[in-house]
């Protein structure tokens, strides 16, 4: 199924022509019937001769309601651009075309309403005009059919050409579905007996009944109960398709059109974004970072602040980059399209498609593109999942679960032999970063055992049978009376041995305590007392004590009065 969104001028005939080509009325509300002009979006479906099936967003032309038909045409495959025969290419007609290429719709059709009304002679004259404002676009070689809901002259030939835009646009669906699913909000509502419905397009990956969603904005969990396409209930929709969802653990008061529902934990939700901008070639001024500013993007109307790169300003017609502040953090991934508007001036001012979605480099030196390698090599270091998260794609792992650079595999490689080499004592895994533990499994004739790495046969007191009696000992550490106090005195400077105030534990100890205070926390977020801590591991004081005190001095748990929290180094 594609989605089709009509474009063009007020009055020009879209609600009309849709109603003439499904049989739908899309105008939903009164006061569009009582007035005659479409104020909000409307939805209706159809059967092309293909079998095909199309689904309209018909959107209003009025520019007092620019906003809504921005969030409809957010999320289309292909458009319907109408123009009235009579009237010709109207103001809103261009604004309405600059957003469809911005938004990269790459396929589509015009329609020539209300011909009944004019002679060959103007009809001629309207297609030249067309073809010239079209000329150089998506729409440079689309059809331009005639056509005229009074004696449905065109009807058949539009619907077929209709039927050549649905097979071009199908192939776009699931560019970047994966197992990611999106969908923006355009309606949301309380039907009788259902609860909270809502309604929009997936742009990527598939839902089915009972999945669990979260609203992006507020972070709250919902599932869906049940879903619907073209009010048929289905138990899964796939990327491209319109749908409602009936959602349960939501009031349809608490979510909005320019919500987003996705899959918990799988998005990185950004307020802060690198783009592309193309100024639209109407525009009369400059822009600048100064003036106010709202981004459309999926169903969202979201307010903004902008600052070019590269460039003090751009002018019409131009390409640039921007980097954009928004003030709330939303679930978007490079190829996003958006259209920038500017508020005080109510005109748009252009648009282009999302680059980065967390900018590292200050805004001298950013030179943002889609690139992974761009990525990775201003991140460093990062791992495979984040990688997915800041870009939607799945990229092989240069060691472990991180990709970087070669130059800095080949440093990270270098530095970590030198260290190797030039000590008799091992190294503690704890005491490196996580990239850095994971090039040290690569080293050759390198030996990682008991939270230590070595070079392989090298004489080391870490093999000392005492090694073996602590470990073993666990959170219950033998007494040091009976021991050669040297041994344990090395065992201790090479990390393999911890000592407080003369208890000594196996460096392992501190692990088993600090999974333990995670359960604990889990279970008392407040905090905890040494007696829980006690009682939990089954042992005494005279352990427990210098335990915590070992977790404290490592940022592992933290002393708050009777209370120990967990701190920085917790969870690693």
């Amino acid at each position: 199924m594609t989605v089709v969104a009509t474009a063009g001028h007020v009055d020009h005939g879209k609600s009309s022509l849709v109603l003439a080509l499904t049989g739908i009325d899309p105008d939903r509300w009164e006061e569009e019937k009582r007035r005659g002009m479409t104020i909000d979006l409307g939805f209706a479906h159809t059967r092309l001769p293909s079998g095909r099936v199309v689904s309209f967003i018909d959107v209003p032309g009025h520019i007092r309601f620019l906003r809504n038909m921005l969030a409809g045409v957010g999320s289309t495959d292909g458009s319907v651009l109408v123009i009235d025969a009579k009237e010709g290419w109207m103001p809103q007609t261009e604004e309405h075309f600059q957003i469809l290429k911005l938004l990269g719709v790459r396929n589509g059709v015009v329609a020539l309403t209300k011909v009944d009304l004019i002679d060959s002679a103007l009809e001629q004259l309207r297609r030249e005009e067309i073809k010239l404002k079209t000329r150089g676009s998506f729409l440079a070689d689309a059809p331009i059919i005639a056509v005229s809901v009074v004696d449905r002259r065109g009807l058949v030939e539009l619907g077929s050409a209709l039927d050549t835009v649905v097979g071009a646009s199908s192939s776009r669906v699931g560019e970047n579905s994966r197992h990611r699913p999106r969908l923006w909000v355009d309606r949301s509502f309380s039907a009788k007996g259902a609860g909270t419905v809502v309604t929009g397009t997936l742009s990527s990956g598939s839902l089915k009944v009972d999945d669990e969603l979260v609203v992006a904005r507020t972070n709250k969990r919902v599932r869906v109960r049940e879903i619907q396409e073209h009010e048929h209930k289905v138990a899964e929709i796939e990327a491209g398709h319109r749908c409602a969802l009936n959602l349960v653990g939501v009031a349809h008061d608490e979510i909005f059109r320019g919500d987003a529902l996705v899959i918990p934990e799988q998005w990185r939700y950004s307020s802060l974004l690198d783009a592309s901008l193309t100024v639209v070639p109407t525009l009369h001024h400059r822009v600048t970072r100064r003036g106010s500013y709202a981004v459309y993007i999926g169903s969202g109307e979201f307010s903004a602040k902008v600052r070019i790169i590269g460039a003090r300003e751009l002018t019409a017609n131009q390409t640039g980059a921007v980097r954009i502040a928004l003030q709330v953090g939303i679930p978007i991934l490079p190829g996003d399209r958006y259209i920038l508007r500017e508020s005080g001036r109510q005109e748009t001012i252009g648009g282009g498609e999302v680059l980065d979605i967390a900018p590292k480099l200050r805004l001298s030196k950013a030179k943002p593109d889609r690139s992974i390698s761009r990525v990775v090599r201003e991140h460093k270091w990062i791992t495979v999942d984040e990688l997915e998260k800041l870009t939607g794609q799945v990229c092989e792992s240069t060691v472990g679960n991180w990709l970087t650079t070669p130059d800095l595999l080949d440093a990270t490689r270098k530095d970590l032999a030198v260290r190797l080499a030039k000590t008799s004592e091992p190294l503690e895994l704890s005491r490196l970063q996580p990239n850095e533990q994971a090039v040290l499994g690569t080293l050759p004739n390198v030996v990682v055992e008991m939270g230590f790495a070595r070079i392989k046969d090298a004489a080391s007191i870490v093999e000392h049978p005492y090694v073996g009696l602590f470990l073993k000992s666990g959170v219950t550490p033998p007494d040091i009376k009976g021991l050669d106090r040297n041994i344990v005195r090395q065992l201790v400077q090479r990390g393999v041995l911890v000592d407080i105030d003369g208890t000594v534990f196996h460096i392992a100890a501190l692990e088993i305590a600090r999974k333990n205070i995670v359960e604990i926390l889990t279970k008392n977020p407040s905090g905890f007392t040494v007696s829980q801590f006690r009682e939990s591991l089954g042992i005494t004081r005279k352990h427990a004590v210098p335990l915590l005190e070992a977790l404290d001095r490592r940022a592992i748990t933290r002393r708050d009065g009777d209370l120990r929290r967990g701190g920085a180094r917790l969870n690693g």
